[in-house]
């Protein structure tokens, strides 16, 4: 065997030694395993030149240079050692004329194996017909060129019939399927798979089928539903009569329920089992005849149901009112599908008070989470949202947390809140005090943002702890512990400096100055709430002098304003810092500003100026005299606030008993009433004119009315009414000032009393006058307090006004 292989080799290398010498190629290739081997085998690559060459061997791409063997003077061989891939082998000439090389590519690869898990189903079309499908998986990667049929053999079990041959077709990686028509008289089938490649052929064994237990009916085709709220109503279109139906549905991201019918010939299905209102529900079907398989599932098709008025009322919270107690921010939730029962279109809000009943009522857009109403202690507020069914329970809440409340309930105790990178746990110990059905309510909300991002959630009265998963990192939260009675909050317990992830600020607060005398006012603003870096715990300011001295004020969280107060002339740098938890964050720029040496007077010169004023003050007050004549002088001024003489002690005794007056008015623009014509009689006697050159000075324009003195009948008594002169005026009213007419006409004569002229004042008067005539000697000799008092003129008893004209002009 091995004389007749080395015989045969040399035969073919002398015969193709013998075409190279007549040919254009440089040599010839080829293995003695053949182009296409089994991967791991071992064989040789031969390589014969021309008679007039010697040549070398590559393999691969690029070409490499192999160490190959001398086989004889034209043949060179390469031994390949356990092959594992496809690999290229070319032969080249080294000496000239240039001829082309010549190559070979050698496939490596597997027998292929067995084909497996043969299965079939018959598709029945109709009553006729149908098809057989059969797939199969045919085993591992052979690395080659591969082709399978599928052998079928039908009629009876013992195999007279002859095999029919169908070409497989790939169904995917690893799955190869071919099918054939089958009439309505077959009732078996034997069926096998042949595959073969360039290295072998493998068949798998015959599997038998009949065909009535593979039987598959057409899949079904279902026709739009028609729901109602909690049933649907489908059609279902098969091509031949099945002895089973299913019907499956489900929600959106819910698993599929079934709904099994047997014995169903009826074209319409009425599913009804666990259907929601206002839901998306998709339903498909299968069906199967009394024997065989399940056919396809159908196509899905959905269909929403309808609406019902919604289950439950809202969850219903409210802001505690602002400082004004104007208004009160209602908030709720937005149901969910199984509450809402259908799509909201619309909230409605209704407030009513205990004492007034219905205050007012309103419709909100469906869009809409809260609502201002205005606050009153008594009131409540009642909240409904609305489908197009109907509006849902009421849900009611009144303003909460009153001083009352608080009295009568405790609050929850030993509060404490616990935060991580993910999420923040509050807990508590339930108050002593507390009424048995009380529930918790746990709000919370960004620092300074609770009307507009406030959370809450209701708990159970046997509840203590809660875990929030809803803040957000580096954002500062706080919130309350509420415990509710009858749906409003009796007591609570806030919790503050909340956050999950912080960091320091990372950017500094705006600071303004302001510069009043020897001190400053810093103001600054909020940090934005996303550079924060959480919950900031205080405010530094620093401040620092020309002479280096700095100085730190440590500020609390809440305060946006302070004021340095004493401070030295100076230039002065400012600047301020935030801090977290974390740290200190960055600086702000310095601001400069100066203060300057304040200008004062004296206080010597303040007390060399003001300690005679004052003692001159002080002897004036002493003196009686002194003040009475301040007296008349400021009460002159005031000509809107003069009281009416008719209304004195000193006038009624005249008019009583004393004497009589007897007052003539002949005026002609004066309108009087019947009883003021009646005249009053007084007896009257005149006085000779006294200093007559006094009393020309003092009116140098008119002749001066005559002097009288009343004279009752009885003795003179101590003067009754001040001393003074008075303007004419007429008085349609004594009573009142507000009818009082000056008089228009200077030729009007009228009658007057004169008041009590000098020789009237006793002595005590007469010697205080004295001594106020020798104390202010020093005043110019016009003063008016100097010049004695005249009493000149006439006076009437129902009108009388204080005139000052005597006193400008002696001045």
């Amino acid at each position: 065997m091995a004389t007749m292989s080395q015989t045969w080799s040399i035969l073919t290398v002398t015969v193709l030694a013998l075409q190279l010498c007549t040919g254009e190629k440089s040599c010839a290739i080829w293995s003695s395993a053949g182009p296409v081997v089994q991967r791991g085998s071992t064989f040789n690559v031969y390589c014969t030149f021309n008679c007039k060459c010697r040549g070398s061997m590559y393999s691969n791409h690029p070409p490499t240079l192999q160490s190959h063997k001398v086989l004889n003077s034209t043949t060179i061989y390469f031994n390949v050692l356990n092959i594992t891939k496809n690999r290229t082998f070319s032969c080249h000439c080294n000496c000239p004329p240039a001829l082309d090389p010549c190559g070979l590519d050698i496939s490596a690869g597997y027998l292929p194996e067995r084909p497996k898990n043969i299965s079939c189903i018959y598709k029945v079309k109709d009553k006729d017909k149908g098809v057989v499908f059969c797939t199969w998986n045919r085993g591992r990667d052979t690395f080659l060129r591969n082709s399978s049929v599928l052998g079928v053999r039908t009629g009876s079990r013992n195999g007279t019939d002859e095999p029919v041959w169908y070409k497989a077709s790939s169904k995917g990686t690893d799955s190869l399927s071919a099918s054939f028509d089958v009439s309505s008289s077959v009732q078996l089938i034997s069926v096998w798979v042949r595959a073969e490649n360039p290295l072998g052929t493998a068949e798998s064994i015959t599997i038998n089928y009949t065909l009535s237990d593979i039987a598959m009916p057409s899949t079904p085709v279902l026709g739009q539903p028609e729901c109602s709220s909690r049933d649907c109503i489908i059609r279902v279109e098969k091509s031949m009569r099945t002895q089973y139906l299913e019907i499956q549905h489900r929600a959106e991201a819910q698993a599929w329920t079934s709904s099994p019918y047997s014995g169903v010939q009826m074209s319409v299905v009425q599913v009804s089992s666990s259907l929601e209102p206002y839901t998306l529900y998709h339903f498909r079907a299968r069906s199967k005849f009394s024997t065989g398989l399940w056919s396809q599932w159908s196509a899905n098709i959905s269909s929403w149901t309808q609406e019902e008025v919604p289950a439950k009322e809202l969850d219903v919270w409210c802001a505690e009112p602002l400082s004004d107690f104007k208004s009160l921010t209602v908030y709720w939730k937005e149901p969910n599908v199984s509450i809402a029962r259908g799509k909201i279109i619309e909230y409605k809000v209704r407030v009513d008070s205990q004492s007034f009943g219905l205050i007012f009522i309103t419709n909100i857009s469906a869009n809409t989470r809260n609502y201002t109403v205005p606050f009153c202690a008594d009131c409540e507020v009642t909240v409904w949202a609305c489908n197009s069914k109907g509006p849902s329970p009421p849900a009611r809440i009144t303003a909460h947390h009153t001083k009352v409340n608080v009295m009568q309930f405790e609050p929850p105790q030993d509060v404490q809140v616990t935060a991580d990178s993910q999420s923040v746990t509050i807990s508590w110990r339930k108050p002593d005090t507390a009424p048995l059905d009380a529930v918790y309510l746990v709000e919370w909300y960004p620092e300074g943002h609770k009307l507009e991002e406030l959370r809450w959630v209701r708990l159970g009265r046997n509840d203590n702890h809660i875990v929030v998963t809803d803040i957000k990192p580096f954002e500062c939260y706080e919130g309350a512990v509420h415990v509710l009675y009858n749906g409003s909050s009796v007591s609570r317990t806030r919790f503050t400096g909340v956050n999950t992830l912080q960091s320091v600020p990372a950017v500094v607060p705006l600071v303004q100055e302001t510069v009043e005398g020897n001190e400053v006012t810093v103001t600054w603003k909020d940090i934005p709430r996303g550079q924060r870096g959480g919950c900031v715990t205080k405010y530094t300011i620093y401040l620092e002098n020309d002479s280096g001295y700095q100085q730190a004020y440590s500020i609390t969280a809440s305060e946006r304003r302070h004021v340095i107060k004493d401070l030295s002339p100076a230039v002065y740098s400012l600047w301020m810092t935030a801090s977290t938890a974390e740290g200190e964050g960055t600086a702000s720029p310095n601001v400069k500003f100066f203060i300057q040496q304040e200008t004062q007077l004296s206080p010597l010169i303040v007390c060399a100026v003001a300690a005679p004023i004052a003692m001159i003050l002080v002897c004036l007050c002493h003196c009686s005299a002194v003040k009475e004549r301040f007296w008349v002088y400021f009460q002159c001024l005031m000509l809107d606030n003069v009281p009416d003489p008719a209304n004195s002690k000193w006038a009624k005794e005249c008019t009583q008993e004393k004497g009589k007056m007897n007052l003539q008015l002949q005026l002609s623009n004066s309108t009087v009433t019947e009883e003021e014509q009646e005249p009053i009689l007084v007896e009257v006697e005149e006085v000779p004119k006294q200093n007559s050159d006094k009393s020309t000075s003092m009116g140098t324009s008119s002749q001066l009315p005559s002097q009288t003195s009343l004279r009752p009948t009885a003795e003179p008594a101590t003067l009754l009414y001040p001393l003074t002169t008075y303007i004419k005026s007429f008085s349609h009213d004594s009573d009142s000032s507000d009818h009082t007419q000056t008089s228009l006409d200077t030729n009007t004569t009228v009658d007057y009393i004169s008041s009590h002229g000098p020789g009237n004042i006793d002595e005590e008067d007469q010697e205080e006058d004295d001594e106020f005539e020798e104390m202010l000697d020093f005043f110019p000799s016009h003063n008016i307090f100097v010049e004695p008092l005249r009493f000149e003129g006439k006076l009437t008893l129902n009108a009388v006004r204080i005139d000052c004209s005597d006193f400008l002009q002696d001045s």
